[in-house]
């Protein structure tokens, strides 16, 4: 079956967004499937970080839907599209470090339907990332930075979401940490997470995920499987230096 043909978890039709009178996504539509790694893929100021804030409820559209499960999320809250199973690993994680590790994954589930699985989905956690259990009483400011990314996945799974959204998630990170980093989506991957990730990091992402969109400029350029978007020259020559 076809991307295109499968049930949606999450849509997005002709959707445009901004900040005041500055336009940044000009009629953007996008869909994840159950069970899929899709990536976003373009340069710095393309309107990645936009398109997640729309999604997430941080930023309102400012013309065309989104969709979750079939249902039109544009006008909720944030915390209701948490609620609904939509999950926001930031950019640049977002953690409060003077708290400690244990402590910003519990601000994960704030949820109600999260608090009352607190014990079960923090067990989950830590064996999923077995070093936030070692760091569980270190501040959360004092990791590593490819630590502290763990910890914000880590925080946005507490909630058990349907979908993580996950933003740039190796931005600012060595080499080493990057390659940590992509293991662990590998890892969510594995244990049956929807994944929808926006990166810089052309190469990592599209031998990550099923399918792929680049954005250029606020406008949906190109799309399709990961596979042929690696073979694509254009994208060869302008993001991975081939």
């Amino acid at each position: 079956m076809a991307a295109a043909d499968k049930p949606q978890l999450l849509s997005l039709n002709e959707v445009s967004a901004g900040y005041g009178s500055f336009q940044a996504l000009f009629g953007i539509s996008l869909s994840v499937a159950p069970g899929e790694a899709v990536g976003v893929i373009g340069p710095n100021g393309a309107g990645k970080t936009t398109l997640m804030r729309v999604i997430s409820g941080l930023l309102p559209a400012t013309a065309g839907s989104v969709s979750f499960l079939g249902r039109p999320i544009g006008a909720l809250a944030a915390h209701q599209i948490v609620t609904a199973g939509i999950a926001h690993v930031p950019e640049h994680r977002r953690l409060f470090p003077r708290l400690t590790v244990e402590e910003n994954l519990r601000i994960g589930a704030y949820i109600p339907a999260a608090r009352r699985r607190l014990a079960e989905r923090l067990a989950w956690v830590y064996e999923l990332f077995p070093r936030l259990r070692e760091r569980r009483g270190q501040l959360a400011g004092t990791m590593s930075g490819g630590e502290q990314q763990m910890c914000a996945i880590g925080r946005a799974l507490m909630s058990h979401p349907q979908i993580l959204l996950m933003d740039e998630p190796s931005a600012g990170l060595a080499p080493l940490a990057v390659e940590q980093v992509f293991e662990l989506v590998r890892r969510i991957r594995a244990e049956g997470f929807t994944v929808l990730i926006v990166e810089q990091n052309v190469q990592q992402v599209l031998d990550l995920c099923d399918r792929a969109y680049l954005l250029e400029a606020g406008h949906i350029r190109l799309s399709g499987a990961a596979a042929e978007l690696r073979e694509n020259d254009a994208i060869r020559h302008a993001y991975m230096g081939l």
